[in-house]
């Protein structure tokens, strides 16, 4: 079924039915009414595609996350998904791999393929290219705050997140925080090892470089590898401060197999509160999952449809979520 088909039922102009579907204000009820009969009775369904190219707009938004296999990032896509249903949108799902590449194509090659804006969670990505990238693509940024530049932006206070963790560890005791997932500058670990550093000072604790492992990924067998290499070296933490649930995860197998009880010996807690740890008992740190998506969508459609819009910062809430690995 066409407009043409439409219009030739209800008796009225190619036209009119146009105005009528594009919800013009000059229609009468009558002309209005006629028509909408004529398109219920006929199946009519407007071709969205072909109305989306005349606007210059695909009503496709894209998400950008290093890795669907994370259930913290998979979570996220699903949240992001009904999001932009809500929105009238689609939602499209790009895995950049944690690389420069991977992360290049999110933000130059998805644009160009009817693509309205990306959110993007980038690990690699230099600030240069997202300067470049603003004033061509509609762009919101999600994780850390790391970029001098001014974009729409949604993450959490990872500084302060770390900080409550590890304070939440140091009363109850604990004294050897093992760290395992640190990383340099602005990134997730750089942020939560600032924040860790924070509540040792407070508390009158220096940092020990013997505690402290670095990883090349944020999985399940990173963290195990870890934890492994700390306790050959002779390490005797009391805690382990994970920087995602899923290092913790693997820290509480590897302290398990070493016949390390948890907490008794060891208190564990990471971050994400993915569901896998709920039913593990580990403490983490949680954040609004769903509001993060939320608004990250929001954010997007915002500056899809007006560009000039000044940048967004939203920080969404968490809360450290005590369980019987640290309890």
């Amino acid at each position: 079924m066409t407009l043409r088909d439409v219009a030739a039922r209800a008796g009225v102009s190619f036209k009119t039915v146009s105005n009528v579907i594009n919800g013009h204000p000059h229609v009468t009820e009558a002309t209005r009414g006629r028509v909408q009969d004529a398109i219920d009775a006929l199946g009519y369904r407007p071709n969205q595609s072909a109305r989306s190219l005349r606007h210059g707009r695909s009503g496709i938004l894209a998400l950008a996350v290093p890795e669907l296999t994370s259930p913290y990032f998979a979570a996220l896509a699903s949240e992001a998904g009904r999001a932009a249903k809500e929105h009238g949108r689609v939602l499209v799902i790009e895995e950049t791999l944690g690389d420069v590449e991977g992360e290049r194509v999110a933000l130059v090659d998805l644009t160009s393929r009817l693509v309205d804006g990306v959110i993007l969670s980038p690990l690699v990505t230099p600030q240069e290219v997202v300067v470049e990238r603003i004033g061509e693509t509609p762009l919101v940024m999600l994780g850390e705050h790391r970029y001098a530049v001014r974009a729409d932006h949604v993450g959490m206070d990872s500084v302060r997140a770390a900080r409550e963790l590890t304070e939440h560890l140091l009363a109850t005791g604990r004294r050897r925080i093992a760290v395992v997932g640190r990383q340099d500058g602005g990134s997730t670990g750089g942020e939560r090892w600032l924040g860790h550093v924070q509540a040792l000072l407070a508390a009158d604790l220096v940092p020990d470089s013997s505690l402290v492992a670095r990883v090349k990924a944020y999985r399940r067998a990173d963290g195990e590898r870890a934890v492994r290499e700390l306790l050959a070296a002779g390490a005797r933490p009391d805690a382990v401060l994970c920087f995602n649930d899923l290092l913790a995860l693997g820290a509480m197998h590897t302290l398990r197999q070493a016949g390390l009880a948890v907490p008794g010996d060891v208190a564990v807690a990471g971050f994400d509160d993915i569901e896998e740890s709920r039913y593990a008992g580990l403490t983490t740190v949680a954040p609004d999952l769903p509001l993060l998506a939320r608004e990250a969508v929001r954010l997007l459609v915002r500056r899809v449809e007006n560009r000039t819009v000044p940048p967004a910062l939203v920080e969404v809430p968490f809360r450290v979520e005590v369980r019987s690995s640290t309890a």
